[in-house]
């Protein structure tokens, strides 16, 4: 999931388009994500109102804006896209995992081994501070990296940038595989923004993705916010008690919270900070992609599913964002969804422990 926004570093003094009133910075936030949205769906890029004002907000970001989204709303929008995918999972997914699950488990504990031997590679080298590499590099949890790296004295901003960059960057790519590699062309089907709404299974929606969200939240799991609702979802829909209904306004408007949230997160202080760290961190997020790109050819071979599919279900980190990109393509998102949450259940598991137990091995090398 995405990082936590409570573990932005305060916000730097005032600059370029942050010497401007929060009204005027919002106004321009908006302005460019419906401009940068509008030409990306014009493009044929899969989750272009993710990507458009995640760019959007990236540009607003490095430009010394200092507006932030607040956290209520992120937490709404992931409740609300978690119950939207919860709305594709049929119980065929069921027989599907359970067939192929040493399989399945195998490649997510491959993916949480990369990771981890990344970040403790780029620790060992003294790259950054400490152990900061080892909880920036982690496949998932970033709520839980970002306080145990606290706990640990590492660079939180650090931490934090690489979260970030590494979802935009699986993001990217995966918005670019699908338009260009697999055969996505030209715009998806026409929107109906404002088409009739069934308020009885339009308030039942709302009411399992607040109750979840909520019970995420107060349980405090991990990613909790969008895991959920998307497990309560799935269960009362695939039983037939529910029946989930979200208007696309609503959808878009989840969809460029998520996106404002990541884009934000890059300042001028943050990117001056993490200049030394770049390309090693660059560098990383490639190889592991690089690693998921071969866990989802081994997938096509052994499994036979399509290829975009075996790639958004490997992908390493921002499940929502996959989530996201996955409903706006010609996927099997039951299957993606499945490996995605399987690896998020385990990251969360052993994450910690694991880069716990990594760090407290890992003497930079002098």
């Amino acid at each position: 999931m995405t990082p936590d926004p409570s573990a932005d570093p305060p916000a730097p003094a005032a600059s370029g388009v942050g010497r401007w009133h929060a009204a005027w910075q919002w106004g321009l936030l908006l302005v460019l994500s419906v401009i940068l949205a509008g030409v990306l769906e014009l493009t044929g890029i899969p989750a272009a109102l993710l990507m458009g004002p995640m760019a959007a907000g990236a540009v607003v970001g490095i430009n010394g804006g200092t507006i932030r989204l607040p956290r209520p709303a992120l937490l709404c929008g992931q409740a609300l896209i978690g119950t939207m995918i919860a709305e594709t999972i049929s119980p065929g997914i069921l027989v599907t995992f359970f067939g192929n699950w040493p399989l399945f488990l195998s490649m997510v504990l491959s993916v949480i081994a990369m990771s981890t031997l990344s970040g403790y590679v780029m620790s060992r080298l003294n790259i950054m501070p400490g152990t900061t590499a080892i909880w920036g590099s982690s496949a998932g949890a970033a709520t839980s990296m970002l306080v145990m790296a606290d706990a640990y004295g590492a660079d939180v901003r650090l931490v934090a940038f690489m979260q970030y960059l590494r979802v935009v960057f699986v993001a990217a790519a995966a918005s670019l595989v699908a338009r260009y590699w697999a055969g996505i062309d030209g715009p998806g089907p026409e929107i109906v923004w404002f088409g009739p709404v069934h308020l009885v299974p339009f308030l039942e929606t709302l009411g399992i993705a607040i109750a979840g969200g909520c019970l995420g939240r107060w349980l405090r799991i991990p990613a909790g916010v969008f895991l959920l609702p998307f497990l309560l979802g799935s269960l009362l829909s695939v039983t037939g008690v529910l029946v989930i209904e979200i208007p696309e306004w609503l959808l878009a408007i989840s969809y460029a919270m998520l996106g404002w949230n990541i884009g934000l997160g890059f300042t001028r202080p943050i990117l001056a900070h993490a200049r030394r760290a770049l390309i090693p961190t660059v560098v990383s997020i490639l190889v592991l992609m690089g690693f998921s790109g071969l866990l989802a050819y081994i997938l096509v071979r052994t499994v036979g599913i399509d290829p975009l599919t075996a790639y958004l279900a490997t992908s390493p980190g921002g499940m929502d964002s996959i989530a996201i990109i996955a409903a706006s393509s010609n996927v099997d998102v039951p299957f993606v969804m499945a490996l995605q949450t399987a690896r998020l259940l385990l990251v969360m598991a052993v994450g910690p422990s694991l880069a716990r137990f990594v760090a407290s091995r890992a003497t930079p090398r002098r």
